[in-house]
């Protein structure tokens, strides 16, 4: 039997229907997208379907997106093209300390060349204050990066409001959103971003591609030079078969968004319930305000690395996902000020399409005896030093 697979904020797989629109592109259609004969101009009808199948999800104009290899390329093809592009105007970036590493690793970069970053501080949930951000604001600021959901505890972030400040001071606003889209609703409208990133296998699409949008008229410098594929703004012949399957993963987000929701936070409702049955668990992150499919406990004076490796029937992460192999605290219960006690026994489930309830109540059984056993052998330990 294979394990219980509680993991899908590291990756999706991919859904048949996303499948069956990619094989096409695999066996037959070949063509590449810049050739004006009846074979690339297959090839261009598909890219454009979904460009606009991805606007579609976003609400934007299908001309504000450019196809990337993924979030990490969008989150650095956002930064720093704006960045080098804008300096004229200040080199101030603000952004929060809890980003994804293809953020934070950027500012940092950033710094190095004569940028300087604020690093917002949360609160015990994982959410930025407004407060902070009014105070970080300087006249030399460009860019606020600010995650819309966090990945490891599925906190949201207000970021509609932190736009309309950031407009109030002729601010440019980017969001990474590769945890959101596909889970909540994503609107750039009504998120008022300037910039937002998505990668195709947080939602049901393949690995190593993803979308970056542009509002009409941001000025980014180019990161990739060549050819002017994606309106001269990423060189590079498209990668037209995931292209396809992100296209129709942006679909099928927009058919099954309500049916999704309600699903996964059904199950994580019910996973919440059975795992507060022990003692000494903490949950993590804003229940007012998160993803629907995430929950992050923390079980107390249990190192994470002796609860996985005992955990045969379920796959689940340890803090991020990048980090697998890490047991120490990672950056965003840092942040949050989780209690260290807490923090090193810290798991991260988080649920999908595919997930059942009769997999929530295995997987929670087997948790429960789990912890329990552990603390049993702790307890004998006390009882019967060496």
């Amino acid at each position: 039997m294979k394990p219980i697979y509680l993991d899908y904020n590291a990756t999706t797989p991919i859904a048949p229907e996303v499948a069956d629109a990619m094989i096409p592109y695999l066996k037959g259609f070949f063509g590449n997208p810049s050739s004006s004969h009846f074979y690339g101009r297959q090839c261009k009808e598909a890219v454009d379907k979904a460009r606009n199948q991805v606007a579609s999800l976003l609400n934007c104009d299908a001309e504000e997106l450019i196809f990337t290899s993924g979030g990490s390329e969008s989150n650095n093809y956002a930064l720093k093209g704006y960045a080098f592009a804008n300096q004229d105007k200040g080199k101030h970036i603000i952004t929060s300390s809890i980003e994804h590493p293809a953020v934070t690793e950027v500012c940092k970069f950033l710094e190095t060349e004569g940028f300087e970053v604020t690093y917002l501080s949360v609160d015990e949930t994982g959410r930025v204050q407004l407060s902070d951000l009014k105070k970080a604001i300087r006249p030399d600021t460009i860019l606020i990066s600010i995650m819309y959901a966090n990945n490891e505890v599925g906190t949201l972030q207000p970021i509609s409001e932190i736009s309309k400040l950031a407009q109030q001071n002729n601010i440019i606003v980017h969001t990474d959103c590769a945890q959101a889209v596909g889970k909540v609703p994503v609107n750039v409208q009504e998120l008022g971003v300037d910039l937002l990133t998505l990668a195709g296998h947080k939602f049901y699409g393949p690995k190593g591609i993803g979308a970056l949008y542009i509002r009409g008229g941001i000025k980014l410098q180019k990161l990739i030079h060549g050819a002017d594929h994606e309106r001269n703004l990423r060189a590079g012949t498209e990668n037209v078969l995931e292209i396809v399957g992100l296209g129709k993963a942006a679909e099928l987000a927009m058919e099954e968004e309500d049916k999704r929701m309600r699903h996964e936070m059904n199950l994580i409702r019910i996973l919440r319930r059975n795992l507060s049955k022990l003692s000494d668990v903490q949950f993590n992150g804003n229940k007012d305000f998160c993803l629907p499919n995430t929950l992050s406990v923390s079980f107390k004076k249990i190192p994470v690395n002796e609860i996985l490796s005992r955990l045969k029937n379920v796959a689940a992460s340890a803090g991020a996902a990048c980090h697998t192999d890490c047991v120490s605290v990672s950056a965003t219960l840092d942040a949050m000020k989780v209690p260290l006690e807490y923090a090193m026994g810290t798991i991260r489930f988080s649920v999908g399409r595919y997930t059942t309830k009769t997999e929530i109540d295995l997987a929670s059984n087997e948790i429960i005896e789990v912890i329990k056993s552990l603390r049993r052998d702790a307890n004998q330990k006390k009882s019967n030093p060496e």
